[in-house]
């Protein structure tokens, strides 16, 4: 592939809370012109997986506008600003979301939600040894806390119960993870 796509031109059509939306002008190999969307996410994000001394995954259940439903996901958040170390915004947001800290969060994966058009990033960590804390929880936010086994969340996965992407890669990873322990590697 060694013909380049290039943007001409970059023009904010809407400017968000977390999201600026822009249209791209965008000069394909052949030289015709099209028009791509580009969602830019300007923080990035943080996620975790909170592991229970019992072995159960802590999981918040709360509503999406863009699904029009609930959904189960990993505790996550955006950064407070393009410096925040993420596992900082991660422990922020195991205790604002479910009530609980870890002094002993792991790095487990760093994914790119939506690369057709979206540069948003998510750094997960693992939590491990919980603490009880307090919740946060923001004006807006309507989450119950839930807990479950690994094998019950991945077979959430695989009937298509859990979608989204960040905690079905953080998941599947964690589970590898522990597949990985039990056969004596890490």
């Amino acid at each position: 592939m060694d013909k380049q796509i290039k943007r001409v031109k970059r023009e904010l059509i809407h400017r968000g809370a977390i999201l600026d939306i822009y249209q791209d002008t965008m000069e394909l190999p052949e030289g015709k012109q099209e028009i791509w969307d580009f969602v830019s996410h300007r923080k990035g994000a943080a996620a975790v997986v909170p592991v229970r001394e019992d072995g159960k995954i802590l999981m918040v259940r709360q509503y999406r506008n863009a699904l029009e439903r609930e959904t189960l996901e990993i505790p996550a958040g955006s950064r407070d600003s393009v410096t925040e170390d993420t596992s900082v915004c991660a422990a922020r947001e195991l205790e604002e979301e479910t009530g609980y800290k870890s002094d002993q969060l792991t790095f487990l994966l760093s994914l790119r939600t939506t690369v057709a058009f979206c540069d948003e990033f998510i750094d997960v960590y693992l939590a491990k040894d919980l603490k009880k804390g307090e919740r946060h929880l923001d004006d807006s936010e309507d989450i119950d806390v839930e807990e479950y086994e690994i094998e019950e969340l991945c077979e959430m996965i695989y009937q298509g119960k859990l979608q989204d992407s960040k905690t079905v890669a953080a998941l599947l990873a964690y589970k590898n993870l522990l597949n990985e322990e039990k056969c004596g590697g890490r």
